[in-house]
């Protein structure tokens, strides 16, 4: 098993996968790992639909612009928020935090507010601002995936409707993105990183 840094340094975006299909013990436990991320308020609004067939694959490669590459690999985690699940998980961590005293009664009124005024956007909206939460968890996930030698890219070029057509989803869902996953086909050199100095604000 890698350590942290390791998994870091090693993660790549993986664009050709091996045939061969994930486990399910392997599935799960990056499901697993994606379970355990925090998000704000303790509400856990991530949702993931595992997509092993080739016809739906095939779907998902076609909304995300026919990047031909998704179809390839042998599992796809399509990675989304539930909308209603983080408002309701919200109020209640929220209240969670206030008896355990880990935040005063006044921050817990503000953060109470601001998810009462949330509720009143319009949904697409609320699974834009939501979506962090559930970028965490898929970042578990792509970490992850390496003790298993398995290799996974991240994708947020696609067509929602389309995505959410192919399950017949509502408007309570919001698809966050896509993760295909498998055994890589293909070992790319590190990418060019900033500096350290780079990334600081002065």
């Amino acid at each position: 098993m890698l350590a942290t840094k390791e998994a870091i340094e090693q993660r790549r975006s993986i664009r050709k996968f091996k045939p061969d299909p994930v486990p399910q013990d392997q599935i799960n436990a990056l499901l697993d790992s994606a379970r355990l991320a925090p998000s704000a308020c303790n509400a856990q609004p991530w949702r993931f639909k595992i997509v092993q067939d080739e016809a739906t694959r095939r779907r998902l490669a076609q909304a995300a612009f026919n990047q031909s590459f998704i179809a390839g690999a042998p599992v796809i985690f399509v990675c989304c928020v539930d909308i209603n699940g983080y408002l309701d998980g919200s109020v209640s961590g929220t209240q969670d935090l206030g008896k355990i005293k880990a935040v005063d009664e006044h921050v817990v009124e503000v953060v109470l507010d601001r998810i009462n005024n949330v509720s009143k956007m319009d949904f697409e909206e609320i699974g834009i601002r939501i979506a962090l939460n559930a970028a965490i968890a898929i970042e578990h996930i792509a970490l992850r995936a390496l003790d298993f030698g398995l290799g996974a890219c991240w994708v947020r070029l696609f067509d929602e409707r389309k995505i959410k057509n192919i399950f017949a989803w509502g408007k309570n869902i919001s698809v966050v993105a896509l993760l295909p996953t498998g055994y890589p086909a293909e070992f790319p050199p590190p990418r060019n990183r900033l500096s350290l100095n780079d990334i600081l604000i002065n």
